[in-house]
This record gives structure tokens, sequence and C-alpha cells, in this order.
């Protein structure tokens, strides 16, 4: 019998955690950042300031909304 991998998951509350879990999914599927950015149209380059956690405007107002808000956010492996 095959054993399923089960989905991995995450609760995340910075930027850098939602780049540490990116990355993991990223390297399980056997992906280069290089081939994940050249699938999704993208440089490299905002491939790695994502998966580093750097904060940007986007990301420090898109957590500063969820803390705002009392919301959490997981996200899982498909």
């Amino acid at each position: 019998m095959v054993e399923q991998e089960r989905p991995t998951w995450a609760s995340v509350n910075s930027a850098a955690e939602l780049g540490a879990f990116l990355r993991h999914v990223r390297e399980r599927r056997g992906l280069s950042q290089d081939a994940l950015a050249d699938a999704l149209g993208i440089d490299r380059r905002y491939v790695y300031q994502i998966e580093s956690g750097s904060p940007t405007l986007y990301t420090r107002r898109l957590f500063a909304m969820l803390r705002a808000l009392d919301v959490r956010m997981e996200v899982h492996e498909r």
C-alpha cells in the first residue's frame, strides 16, 4: 500500500513565516527559484525577496490589517 503524504500546514503571522513556508513547499516540489520565477513570469530576485521574508510596504500593510482585524492566516500545501 502506498501511503499518501499529508498536507503541510503553517500558521503565518509575518512575511518571514510566509516566505519560509513558500520556500519549504517549493523545495519539496523540487523547483528552483529560477524555475518558479519562469513559471510565474517574474524575476528570480522577487522569488528570493518573498522567500527571505524581506518586508515590503505590501506585506507590512497586509500583516497589520490581519492583526487589526484579529485574523489568523493558515496556509497549506496541496
